[in-house]
């Protein structure tokens, strides 16, 4: 048995994931977390949050990690960890940091900071050579301004240092671009008490469908387990409304995007303890890099993955993060796709009526979960604004997209908000 420290988490579906593949394969876990609530709020009415059967919970304040390196060193003496692992993109960086303070494996502080923090991986990217859309990062409003028009609208806004698309916009001339950057200033602090980095991230607006490819880092090789498409709606913003695992390509497609996400993760440095989950457009120039995220997919995908191939990418993530040759083998489970579809709210009010019954029974459905009637809705600006999804399989082809679409058009016509 091998013992983790977890470092904080997303509260979604990671949550469970987690901890079940580190249970599932005989290791045991401690959890560090700076605000337990945050964790019990999110659990279901008189259920206990995964997180919470954990070996030990203990506080500290996992945003401060100078002060926080002496705190799990201590622990480490007394409780012993052969590796440490988180879900949530805030706490990478602390995470690479405490592995290699405490001599455990995993990527390079470095490494990880360079991909959690968008402007970095551009830098880094386009000193490589690896292709991505045109940019500047600027953060006085002249300077703004002026780097809006030298790309050229329209154009997308981003902030360097979140995460679910938040503030994520597009913009069509500097109007748009002020009330952007306007609304990116007035969320000054994230969601976990992290100051935020002021600069923006402006980027060409590119053309093209969006895959991401899943890979899993382990001694110097990258093994890419496959691509997962993505649908986005939410104009302006980039709302992620479907994804499905294998994406439909066309095989020289699918060969490129392959080849610029290894090199993307090459130049970062991101080839040994990563699962990674690397974004790419396929513009009609060729593929671009949009974003690499050095964990494992959310939103679902992950699953998709192993409906599909047998493959379970969380506990891939544990295996590398203790030092350990992951499981990558295929298996056969029935399906050639899955794909998972989420409910995305267009106006704002009370959720009054969202009837899952007419769909949870149908054939190929894999997951239906729905909000509560009574809940707040606000119109979807994010990936965090979803009222539910609805995952389904097809065994015989790359039709569980088009399946799902169909189960959302289902639930859509007994959606009522008021």
């Amino acid at each position: 048995m091998a013992h983790l420290l977890v470092v904080e988490s997303w509260v979604g579906s990671m949550s469970r994931l987690l901890p079940r593949a580190i249970r599932e394969n005989g290791h045991a876990f401690t959890f560090l977390t700076r605000d337990l609530h945050h964790y019990l709020r999110s659990a279901p009415e008189g259920t206990a949050h995964p997180l919470l059967g954990a070996r030990n919970v203990i506080s500290a304040d996992t945003n401060d990690i100078e002060a926080l390196l002496p705190e799990v060193e201590r622990l480490h003496g007394v409780l012993g960890f052969d590796g440490v692992v988180t879900s949530c993109d805030y706490y990478l960086p602390a995470v690479a940091r405490i592995a290699e303070h405490l001599g455990l494996p995993g990527p390079g502080p470095e490494a990880v900071r360079n991909a959690c923090r968008k402007d970095s991986t551009r830098r880094v990217l386009d000193d490589a050579g690896v292709p991505g859309p045109r940019f500047a990062v600027r953060e006085e409003w002249a300077d703004i301004a002026r780097a809006a028009r030298d790309i050229g609208y329209p154009l997308v806004v981003k902030p360097v240092d979140l995460c679910a698309g938040m503030y994520v916009r597009r913009v069509d001339d500097e109007a748009q671009l002020a009330a952007a950057c306007r609304a990116l200033a007035d969320f000054p602090v994230n969601a976990r008490g992290q100051r935020r980095t002021p600069v923006v991230l402006l980027e060409e607006l590119l053309d093209g469908p969006e895959v991401s490819v899943e890979t899993v880092s382990y001694a110097g090789a990258v093994q890419v387990v496959g691509m997962t498409d993505k649908s986005v709606g939410g104009a302006p913003a980039f709302v992620e409304t479907g994804h499905m695992f294998p994406a439909a390509l066309p095989l020289a497609d699918a060969e490129a995007a392959e080849q610029t996400a290894l090199a993307a993760l090459k130049a970062l440095g991101l080839t040994d303890g990563v699962v990674a989950h690397t974004e790419i457009k396929l513009t009609s120039a060729g593929p671009r890099v949009v974003e690499v995220n050095p964990r494992p997919a959310g939103n679902r995908i992950t699953e998709l993955v192993r409906h599909v191939t047998g493959i379970d990418l969380a506990a891939a993530f544990v295996d590398v993060a203790l030092g350990r040759a992951p499981d990558l083998r295929h298996t056969d489970t029935g399906l050639r796709s899955a794909a998972v579809g989420f409910l995305v709210p267009g106006s704002s009010g009370t959720l009054e009526a969202l009837d899952g019954m007419s769909v949870r029974d149908l054939p190929g459905v894999l997951e239906v979960q729905l909000a509560e009637p009574g809940r707040a809705v606000k119109t979807a600006g994010s990936n965090n604004e979803y009222l539910g999804h609805v995952m389904a399989g097809d065994a015989d082809g790359l039709g569980a997209r088009a399946r799902v679409e169909t189960l959302l058009d289902g639930l859509r016509a007994g959606l009522v908000i008021r």
